[in-house]
């Protein structure tokens, strides 16, 4: 059955840092927050969704973060309709620091079915670039306090922040696997206007990430989670978020199918790895890769077919897709 999120975004509510990257009145278009058009969002979301599960989603700000009342109260509403039985559970996004004892014994009374963290990395050294006003710690201890509380969480971390390199980003993916986080979000970073961000990379403090590079890094980051068992729910801001707008972009890797090159990438990295292991000259492989993988495999315009000539002599390339092959666990089989 597909699943669909029912996302209601709550820029900034609650949320007193500044965070050299975020303007999340930009991203979500939102500048106000009207809690009586709530209701309105989820049923007109309801009405054309049918047959599919559905969850609430307060996105965009740091739920846990906001009034008491307030959240209070969206709890109530989402909690109506999984009582119903028109969704059928409640998520939300917030900060590491705001999960606390007393957020705990909240959230239980609810149907919450998942609670993404925005983590962001796990070096103090790129937190304190970014500004995020806490360390490392608290992020890991967020993750041990809501697993050990039965929730479900998701990981967020972005590659190409302020002072991150490949080797930090590598070490943040570990470390949410290591932590047991059930699900993870990969978003290089893009520059919004209006942010700090912005003003550090006209000042020449900061340099965003080309497309290729936030491939190359974040298909470094998804391998992680890939060889751990841990699904990768999202690559990359969504297109709709005002990526392409003259108002709200700035710069970095804003591109439709980020999320396919990435993954592309890690396919190619699986063959070549196999492919430079075989010891001998060869000029046909075929690739048994998952169902509906195949795109993805030889890459957008036949790339990986073609770095694989260039690298390995690779003649001839075919795909075989098979049910028993599983996420990135391809095959290449030499003839």
């Amino acid at each position: 059955m597909k699943h669909v999120n029912v996302p209601i975004f709550i820029p900034h509510l609650g949320c007193p840092n500044n965070c050299v990257f975020c303007n999340q009145r930009t991203i979500s278009g939102t500048v106000e927050f009207d809690i009586d058009k709530v209701t309105e969002i989820i049923d007109s979301v309801i009405a054309t969704t049918d047959g599919c599960e559905r969850e609430i989603a307060f996105f965009g700000g740091s739920f846990t973060g906001i009034d008491r009342d307030l959240m209070i109260k969206l709890l109530d509403i989402a909690e109506n309709y999984v009582s119903r039985g028109l969704v059928t559970g409640i998520r939300m996004s917030t900060r590491p620091d705001y999960i606390d004892a007393e957020i705990i014994g909240i959230l239980k009374g609810y149907t919450v079915s998942q609670i993404e963290l925005g983590v962001q990395s796990t070096c103090d050294r790129v937190l304190a670039a970014s500004g995020r006003g806490h360390g490392a710690k608290c992020s890991l201890d967020a993750i041990n306090t809501l697993r050990d509380a039965g929730f479900s969480v998701v990981g967020q971390m972005m590659t190409g922040l302020p002072a991150s390199t490949v080797s930090d980003e590598i070490k943040t993916a570990e470390d949410l696997v290591k932590a047991g986080c059930d699900g993870a979000r990969i978003y290089p970073t893009i520059v919004f206007k209006d942010t700090e961000l912005d003003r550090m990379r006209n000042n020449g403090e900061y340099t965003p990430l080309t497309v290729d590079e936030a491939v190359e890094r974040s298909a470094a980051v998804l391998k992680v989670f890939a060889d751990a068992g841990v699904p990768v729910i999202r690559i990359g801001l969504c297109d709709s978020e005002n990526l392409h707008s003259e108002k709200t972009y700035s710069a970095g890797p804003a591109h439709a199918a980020l999320g396919e090159l990435v993954m592309s990438r890690l396919y190619y990295d699986k063959m070549s790895e196999q492919i430079a292991s075989y010891g001998r000259d060869t000029k046909s492989v075929a690739v048994l890769c998952p169902r509906g993988t195949t795109s993805k495999v030889v890459g957008n315009g036949g790339v990986n077919r073609q770095k694989l000539e260039k690298e390995f002599g690779i003649k001839s390339m075919k795909t075989i897709e098979k049910d028993d092959c599983i996420g990135y666990n391809i095959k290449v089989l030499f003839n």
